[in-house]
Formats: structure tokens, C-alpha cells, sequence
């Protein structure tokens, strides 16, 4: 359907619209706003042909791509998107128009690429454990989407940081179940806001890049429904998302796209998902298994082997091989998440629409501000002194501009990247947002005479560092999509730190990094900012920081390991299969379990405040819920994390404490905050897979409130009796 057909067909629907809200029948009943969404579907369903339904489940790239037989996209794509799958006009029912990803709208490789408001990293959005923050951003490229045509974006990553060198962790939300699932909801709550679809993905244990196509995960039922599977139920529940992602990888032998068990039983039956599975780009190996095991929509076929939802599809239903039933059921799925979502009601604009790039800009510097974790701060090196005159500014193309991510999700900022280096393919280039934390903080310090040099020379690094007050050294490490990062900074970086700590003991580390990484300068430094992938506006944000406009308030939502050594896998798994022997114990549990002390505990960060929580409580039986009292004891108005975690005095679980539950405080000098939290009974359940349910042991539990998962600040025990929750959403 060309752009000026689908003009009329809006056209039509708003002239629906509104004949309908003045009460007269439209044309056709499933256009009517009035009716529940699965009705509308049903309606629509019944008008379909056999055709009409094949052409709901099968899409294609909206680029074009040398690498696939010269592949050209249809005319009706949105050019050097992700996807596209065709509407039905007849029926009303619009096209899909597929973008990439979590942190805005991404172009895929192109001489002119979309200039987009991009977020910092969801591994940054995660560092502000506030959903509100996730849920704003959501809205905002959800809204930058819609306003470029787009009506399906490719976000919404929940995979848990179980690989610590994952290329991808930093599209992800950390490595705890209950905290990615509620960042990740909201931030796809935020973008359905926007009548689009946002999917959720990589459904699941897509944990590491190396071999992601090919790799088979062993994890048994029960620990996956603790850890991977929970964080994904939670992000569903809380987003309510219109497509789940299917992944890459195998799982006990079998591709995720093709897992009855993954698909069928635990996220259709066991969930009660409503919306569609649609797969990754290139995830596909079947046409009888997918169908009949739970995949609803086949992404971008050509980077399939063929396109199996076509003609093999259409073959398979007059041989029986899949029931005609089963198509239906795609389909419907398919329609049900159009009519829920807003999509078929606001149909998208047929050309571009304005944006208000600095507002939205505003909304991704917030983002970075709140993510910015304060890791290390002695002697009252940060804020920045006032009267600090010469400071050096050294490395990571701070002059320039901030790192961003690479692969699929990556966002082409306005007025074009500030610099892009490394690889002229895909995943990348390495590509600089022109947000120069070097000029931000040159404005924010007038007095100040600040001098960059880009650390290439490290004795002359060394000298300007000596001739200096101050010296500030800027890391960053980049990762993106098919690989997996090393584990310690490249290029030499941790020597150039060491020779300029050497050089004037008050060095400040700023890290740009996707993954946590090793420090071993740390004891020569006083003082380290962790600023992730920063987004549009990163420079500012960090540069606000480290003056002190800005109060840090992010808490890490990952762990730093002290060396590969800590980690349940010494190196990244190379072989067909990759056994988590760790279980659920992922991240700070596998160092509570291990009784190793890490780096930075997950939730660490420090504040320009100080923090005093007392008045603990908590009450049991059947439900457990807890109040606290925060006071700023500091001189700054500040923001903390207050974290509960629970610990079983009798053991049982996978390792010794969960988090369960966190708030996210904004208080003045002297203010007291009263927090009262109810805590969702899986985290305090284990999962029970021959029986499909969760169990609650009775006994006296530990409730801790602390300001990470090893600085405990106050204790209390309850009384919890023995309860049996569904194994689907909980009660």
C-alpha cells in the first residue's frame, strides 16, 4: 500500500471515529472504539481470508542490504528501519512499521540516517532505580516513534546481566529480577502511551553475544522462573507490552523461536500473555515447530534461511501439519495488540512530524543525571571546588562528545554524531553524541582554566596532570550487539590513568562504559564517577555532577567484580552449550552465596548528602509488608535508594537474600520521608516446577534495610506462614 493509499485509509478511520462517538454503526463493527479489544479482534478475524491472515505473520527488513542477494525492501517501508509488515486495507487494519530500540528511534546503517533524541543506556536507566524516570523516558521516544511513522518499537530489554560481559548488557536493566522487570515495565508503559506497540525482549536466557545464534542454555525450570523468567513476568505485568521478542538462542536443545514450553506453557498459558510473539531478525528455523510451538509473527524473513511464514506456512495449513486453528490464533493475537495498544484508532502521520528536540533532550539529560553513579569519593575531591583554577581534562574524546552503544538500538543524534570511530560495519561505527562534557563543564566553571589533552601521549598526560589542580580522566569502553566486550578497559586506558594518579593524587575517574569493568588504579584515585552510556545530553549531565549542580543519586544496578575470577564463569562460554551451574544465584547473589566481598556491591552510591534510615517495621502471616523512615542528615538536598532485602533464617533459597522492594527519595537538609512497602510474594516464594506453583515456607525471616546489598543499615525479623501462590501472575 503506497504512503497516499494509507493517507485515506486514516482518513477513513478518524471519519469512523467519529461517526461512531456519534453514535452511528461504522461500516465495519470491529472499528467500533466502544467494543473490548478482543472482541474488535474477533470481529475482524471472521472478515479475514486465509491470505489476509498469512499476510499478518510474516514481515519484512525495511532496509536495504547488499549482504542478502542484494535485497530491496518494499515501496511502502519506512526506509532504513527494521521492519515492516503489511496492512490490510480493505478491513482498515494499517501496516506495521517496525524501529529499533530501548533508548529512541534507531536508524540502520545509511548515508542518511533519521537525527533522533537518543536516552542514555538502559543499564543507565536502571542505575536510576526510578520507574518514574523509565517510564518518562519510555514516553518520550515512544512519542519521538509515532511522530516518524513509526507505530511497533523494537524496545523493552529485560534480560538479566547474568554474563557480566554481555555486549548487550547495557541495552538491558541489570541483574535482578524485581528491579529490571519494574524499569523495563514502565519504561514500556511510557511508549504505549503513545498508541504504538512496544515489544518486550530477548524472551530469554539470550545472556551472552558470543554464539548467540547457535548457543543451547541449560538452566533448570525452577531457577529460570526465579531469576530470567521473573524479571520478564514482572516487566509484562507492569507494561502490559504488545509483542514479546523472541530470541537467537537455544534452550535445552531447542530455539527459543520454536519452544513450546518457553512459548506455549509458561508465557500464553502460564502468564496468560494476550499479545504476539514475533521473532528477532533472523531467529526463525521452521515453519511446522515455530507455528504449532507458540511464534506468532516471523520478523524480517530474508535474514531467515526462507520465508517461513509464507508459502511454506500456507503449504503447512493444507496439509494439516498446522491447523487452521493455529493461524487464527495468530492472528488474532496480532489484531488484539493492534486494538489494544491505540495502533488501528491513531493510525500514525503518513509524513514526519515535528519534534521538540530540546524538551525531549531535557527528558534524556534527567535520565543521565539520576543514572550517574558516585562510586568513590575521598577527601572532598567532588563536587569540584569553586576555586580549583587549573583543571585537566584528559581522554575519551571528552572535547567532542560522549559514547554511545552500538548495533541495532543505535540513535543518530541532531546535527549528526560528534565522531564516530572503530568498525565501518555492523555493530558498528563507535559513534560520539555531540554533548562535550570538556565544554559543559566549562560553563558550569568560568573561573576555571580547564585544558583537554587526549590521553594518546601518556607522559604528556602525566606533565599536564602535574602543572594542574585537578585532573579529571575520562574511560570509556565500548559494546554493542554480536560480541562480547573484554572484561578490562582497551587501549591502554587503565595505564594512562595509573601514570596520571602518579602525577597529582587528586584524580577523578569518569567511566563511560556498557558492562562494569576492573579498576585496578582504584586505590590511586580518590574519587570515580560510573556514567554509563549518557545519551543526548551526556556531557551536561556529568558535568553538572562533578560541579555539584547535580547531586549523584544513581545506585548500580549491576555488580563490579574485582576480577573475572568472582564470576560464575571465569571466561565468556564458547562452546554450543553454556550451563548456568549458578542457578538463579545471579550477580549479587552469587556473591552472597559465594561469600565474596565484590568491587561494588549491587546498589552502591554515594551522595554530596548523607542518609540515615531507622524505624524499621515489619508485619507478617500471609503477606509481609515493611515502613521505614529516611532523614537527610546531610547539607544538600539529595536523593537516595532506600533497598529492602530478605533473608530466610532457615535458608532454602538460592542464596541468601533477594532484594525486595527499593524506593526512590528525594529529600531536603533535615527531611524525613515515611516509606511503606508490601512485598510481592515471589520474591519471598521458590518456584516449584513439577507442582506449577510458587510455595512460602513457613518461618522467621529477616527484613534488612540498607543502602546496597553488603552495607546493611537496619534489621528486623517476621513471622511469614506457609502459602501457595499460582504459577501465573500472582494474587
Amino acid at each position: 500500500m503506497g504512503p497516499s493509499r494509507f493517507l485515506g485509509v486514516a482518513i477513513s478511520l478518524v471519519a469512523l471515529l467519529a461517526a461512531a462517538s456519534a453514535g452511528a454503526a461504522p461500516p465495519h463493527p470491529w472499528m467500533n472504539p466502544r467494543l473490548a479489544p478482543a472482541r474488535r479482534a474477533e470481529l475482524a478475524l471472521k472478515a479475514m481470508t486465509e491470505a489476509e491472515k498469512l499476510t499478518l505473520v510474516s514481515g519484512y527488513f525495511a532496509t536495504p542490504a547488499p549482504f542478502q542477494h542484494d535485497y530491496q525492501p518494499p515501496p511502502q517501508v519506512r526506509l532504513n528501519s527494521a521492519g515492516y509488515v503489511p496492512g490490510i486495507p480493505r478491513l482498515g487494519i494499517p501496516p506495521q512499521w517496525q524501529t529499533d530500540a530501548g533508548i529512541g528511534v534507531a536508524t540502520q546503517r545509511s548515508k542518511t540516517p533519521r537525527e533522533r533524541t537518543a536516552l542514555p543506556s538502559g543499564l543507565a536507566t536502571a542505575a536510576t532505580w526510578d520507574p518514574k524516570l523509565a517510564e518518562a523516558g519510555g514516553a518520550m521516544i515512544g512519542a519521538e516513534a509515532r511522530a516518524s511513522g513509526f507505530n511497533v518499537m523494537l524496545a523493552g530489554g529485560v534480560n538479566l546481566a547474568r554474563e557480566a560481559r554481555n555486549g548487550r548488557n547495557f541495552e538491558y536493566a541489570g541483574e535482578d529480577p524485581l528491579l529490571a522487570g519494574r524499569i523495563v515495565g514502565a519504561e514500556i508503559k511510557g511508549i504505549q502511551a503513545n498508541h504504538i506497540i512496544s515489544t518486550i525482549k530477548h524472551f530469554a536466557l539470550n545472556d551472552q553475544e558470543t554464539n548467540r545464534t547457535t548457543v543451547s542454555v541449560t538452566l533448570a525450570d525452577d531457577q529460570a522462573r526465579m531469576s530470567d523468567l521473573l524479571a520478564f513476568q514482572i516487566a509484562i505485568e507492569v507494561g502490559d507490552p504488545g509483542s514479546v521478542m523472541c530470541s537467537y538462542n537455544r534452550i535445552g536443545g531447542v530455539y527459543a523461536c520454536e519452544n513450546d514450553h518457553l512459548l506455549n506453557q509458561v508465557l500464553k498459558r502460564g502468564w496468560g500473555y494476550r499479545g504476539y510473539v514475533m521473532s528477532d531478525w533472523g531467529a526463525v528455523h521452521s515453519t511446522v515447530d515455530a507455528a504449532n510451538h507458540g511464534l506468532d509473527q516471523q520478523s524480517a524473513a530474508s535474514f531467515d534461511d526462507q520465508p517461513y511464514f509464507r508459502e511454506p506456512l500456507r503449504q503447512a495449513l493444507a496439509a494439516g501439519t498446522v491447523p487452521r486453528a493455529r493461524l487464527d490464533d495468530m492472528a488474532r493475537r496480532i489484531l488484539w495488540a493492534l486494538f489494544a495498544k491505540g495502533v488501528i484508532d491513531h493510525p500514525v502521520a503518513d509524513q514526519p512530524q515535528p519534534i521538540d528536540f530540546p524538551r525531549h533532550e531535557a527528558v534524556s539529560r534527567a535520565d543521565a543525571e539520576g543514572a550517574i553513579v558516585l562510586l568513590k569519593n575521598t577527601g572532598g575531591v567532588l563536587p569540584l571546588a569553586a576555586t580549583a583554577r587549573r583543571i585537566a581534562i584528559i581522554g575519551g574524546h571528552a572535547d567532542v562528545g560522549v559514547l554511545s552503544g552500538g548495533g541495532s538500538s543505535q540513535v543518530y543524534p541532531r546535527g549528526g554524531a560528534a565522531l564516530t570511530t572503530g568498525p565501518d560495519f555492523f555493530p558498528g561505527p563507535e559513534l560520539y553524541y555531540p554533548s562535550s562534557p570538556l565544554k559543559a563543564l566549562q560553563a558550569e566553571l568560568p573561573q576555571a582554566k580547564i585544558t583537554y589533552l587526549d590521553g594518546r601521549d601518556t607522559d604528556a598526560a602525566a606533565r599536564l596532570a602535574a602543572e594542574s589542580d585537578l585532573v579529571v580522566v575520562f574511560a570509556t569502553q565500548w559494546s554493542a550487539e554480536a560480541f562480547d566486550p573484554a572484561f578490562v578497559l582497551r587501549s591502554g586506558q587503565d595505564a594512562l590513568i595509573a601514570a596520571v594518579a602518579k602525577a597529582n593524587p587528586r584524580t577523578v575517574v569518569v567511566l563511560e562504559t556498557g558492562n562494569a569493568v576492573a579498576m585496578p588504579w582504584l586505590d590511586q584515585v580518590p574519587a570515580v564517577l560510573e556514567a554509563w552510556f549518557p545519551g543526548a545530553r551526556g556531557g551536561e549531565a556529568i558535568a553538572r555532577v562533578l560541579s555539584g549542580a547535580v547531586n549523584p543519586s544513581g545506585h548500580l544496578p549491576v555488580t563490579f567484580p574485582r576480577s573475572e575470577d568472582q564470576m560464575p564463569h571465569k571466561v565468556v562460554e564458547r562452546g554450543a552449550e553454556v550451563t548456568y551451574s549458578e542457578g538463579a544465584a545471579a550477580g549479587y547473589k552469587w556473591f552472597d552465596k559465594t561469600g565474596q566481598a565484590p568491587l561494588f556491591a549491587f546498589g552502591h552510591g554515594l551522595s554530596y548528602s548523607s542518609f540515615q534510615t531507622h524505624s524499621l517495621r515489619a508485619a507478617g502471616g500471609d503477606a509481609l509488608r515493611i515502613s521505614f523512615t529516611v532523614r537527610n542528615t546531610g547539607r544538600v538536598r539529595g536523593k537516595t535508594v532506600a533497598q529492602v532485602y530478605v533473608s530466610p533464617r532457615a535458608g532454602g533459597w538460592e542464596a541468601p537474600r533477594r532484594l525486595a522492594g527499593f524506593r526512590k527519595l528525594d529529600l531536603a537538609p533535615g527531611a524525613v520521608a515515611t516509606v511503606s512497602l508490601s512485598v510481592d510474594p515471589r520474591l519471598l516464594a521458590t518456584y516449584d516446577g513439577a507442582a506449577g506453583c510458587w510455595k512460602i515456607v513457613t518461618g522467621t525471616y529477616e527484613v534488612q534495610l540498607g543502602d546496597s546489598a553488603q552495607d546493611i543499615q537496619a534489621r528486623t525479623t517476621v513471622r511469614l506462614r506457609a502459602h501457595i501462590l499460582p504459577g501465573g501472575r500472582s494474587g
